[in-house]
């Protein structure tokens, strides 16, 4: 800042434009088309990152590695004000759980690093020293008083807000007495000139022009930090990104860019403005809604490639909607000409039934089926604890058994230790009174449903079982099979109205002791009726 300071105290030059100016044509056009494609990911850590966020990351992402391009994050954290511990990290963390990391970054580095903006100060500072030397930015002594003053008059005749322009035009003396008198000056950009015009690969051909509904915007604060509209433009300079894809409310702000870009005789990217991501019924995404944060989806356990599917089928950059697609998937259709100006509206609602999709598909594929293995080890490990009677329900083998009867019916893998599916890990424990609310007869029935099972060195196909299970209720008067499996439902699941339709892929041998006798009505000494669940999921109850 010492050094813009003592420029400000040279003679002010007439505006003139750095370099050689461009055309409208010139400004649309950008890079030239086979540079090497990079794009840059530049959120503020002002908070963890969102699904919008995401989603803007998504695109950059799968059109850099669509063309064998560089996905860059950077970190715009000039607003030291708002900074939220954490969220720098966070945003990182979710980008790779995201299984779409950056190539360079903060944390991975790179050749054209630092890839914080409070760690780049000295290039917006060499930047704002060319405008001012060309007389492209000249300083404001405005107070923050004065400029809201600005803000109400204006509110209050029913105006938009702008900068009155006040400091445009200060002489050199002027300048100094006010420099001498203290206060760290501003530095505003003049807003002079026809804005050029520019194609948008979403939008098309814009032109806004700026200068005739804005006053002059600032560009470097008085504590030495930019301006978003400064940063971006010398950032994506320095850094050779060869498009911008970011989100559309920047759209009006890119005829600012363009003469920023302009005044110092550099060459433009390319700009595709992505259309909103809104929720279902058309509102904006709020920070507020704790469920739009990516952490979320993390801790409830849902997977990155479902959450990937459903923000990108709820939008356009594809030629089809379809669900179930994955990352390689995306990168291979995505067309950014296909992308569209309309919003797109997201359902979470539907994102239980796009994460069945996907984990099907890892139960499909033999290795990621063993990861998921070892996943609802964990789980079970963390939700059981002390509750397990039996380790053997961690073996591997059997956890495998039950992920493979299980997909297609359950959304995410901790369905898996939800109360609902308990049984699968612990002996349910069933009073008599309970069970003597569904049949009188339980004494019986119990007794008749371990003598089908006693029987040693036979084995019972499924459709045996079922045939044997619908002679228990005969000469049982007032007893009907449909009482028969509800009392069997509840003692094996502890619930009520639980269906077992799912169970039984295999035979069930007799051997297999499902029901001992320690576990039989008559003989637990607290009058529960136990059936070891860990076999019975090799049955099917109708």
């Amino acid at each position: 800042m010492a050094v813009l300071l003592k420029r400000l105290l040279q003679s002010v030059r007439p505006p003139a434009a750095l370099g050689r100016p461009m055309g409208p044509r010139e400004a649309s056009l950008g890079t030239d088309p086979g540079a090497a494609v990079r794009v840059r990911f530049a959120p503020s850590p002002t908070g963890f990152l969102h699904l919008g966020g995401l989603r803007t990351a998504l695109y950059n992402y799968i059109f850099a590695k669509k063309h064998q391009g560089s996905f860059i994050l950077r970190l715009e954290d000039t607003d030291q004000t708002r900074l939220v511990p954490g969220a720098a990290e966070n945003i990182e963390d979710m980008l790779e759980w995201a299984g779409i990391p950056p190539d360079e970054s903060p944390r991975r580095g790179g050749p054209a690093g630092p890839y914080q903006q409070s760690q780049r100060l000295e290039l917006y500072a060499q930047a704002t020293e060319a405008l001012l030397e060309s007389g492209a930015a000249y300083p404001c002594f405005c107070s923050p008083q004065r400029l809201e003053l600005l803000k109400k008059e204006a509110l209050r005749n029913h105006q938009t807000p702008r900068y009155d322009n006040r400091c445009r035009n200060l002489s050199q003396g002027q300048v100094a007495q006010k420099l001498a008198q203290g206060p760290k000056p501003a530095i505003r950009f003049r807003l002079e000139g026809e804005a050029p015009a520019f194609q948008d690969l979403v939008y098309g051909w814009n032109r806004h022009e700026v200068a005739h509904v804005e006053g002059d915007p600032v560009i470097l604060k008085s504590d030495g930090f930019p301006t978003y509209h400064l940063a971006c433009v010398v950032d994506d300079h320095h850094m050779g990104i060869s498009h911008v894809l970011r989100g559309s409310e920047w759209l009006v702000s890119t005829s600012k860019h363009l003469l920023l870009y302009q005044a110092l005789g550099w060459q433009p990217p390319r700009f595709a403005h992505l259309p909103l991501l809104l929720n279902r019924d058309g509102s904006k995404l709020s920070k507020r809604q704790g469920d739009i944060f990516v952490e979320h989806f993390v801790a409830t356990d849902f997977l990155p490639d479902a959450l990937l599917d459903i923000i990108t089928n709820c939008g356009s950059g594809f030629a089809e909607n379809q669900m179930g697609r994955t990352l390689p998937e995306l990168i291979t259709q995505f067309d950014l000409t296909r992308i569209t100006c309309h919003s797109a509206l997201l359902d979470l609602e539907k994102l239980p039934e796009f994460n069945r999709l996907h984990l099907c598909r890892l139960v499909s594929n033999e290795t990621q089926r063993c990861q998921l293995v070892g996943k609802l080890q964990a789980l079970v490990e963390e939700t059981f604890g002390s509750q397990l009677q039996d380790r053997e329900v961690l073996d591997p083998a059997y956890v495998e058994r039950i992920i493979l009867l299980r997909q297609g019916h359950i959304c995410r893998l901790q369905d898996l230790v939800s109360p609902a599916h308990s049984y699968l890990w612990t002996r349910p424990a069933v009073g008599l009174v309970q069970l003597g609310t569904i049949s009188e007869k339980v004494d019986v029935i119990a007794k008749r449903v371990l003598g089908l099972l006693e029987g040693p060195g036979t084995s019972l196909t499924q459709d045996m079982l079922n045939s044997e299970l619908r002679k228990v209720s005969e000469g049982l008067e007032g007893t009907k099979h449909s009482t028969v499996m509800q009392l069997l439902r509840v003692a094996l699941s502890g619930q009520l109205c639980f269906l077992f339709s799912f169970l039984a892929r295999a035979p069930c041998s007799r051997d297999d002791g499902v029901l001992g006798s320690e576990g039989s009505a008559g003989t637990n000494t607290e009058g529960a009726f136990q059936l070891e669940s860990r076999c019975a999921g090799q049955w099917r109850w109708p």
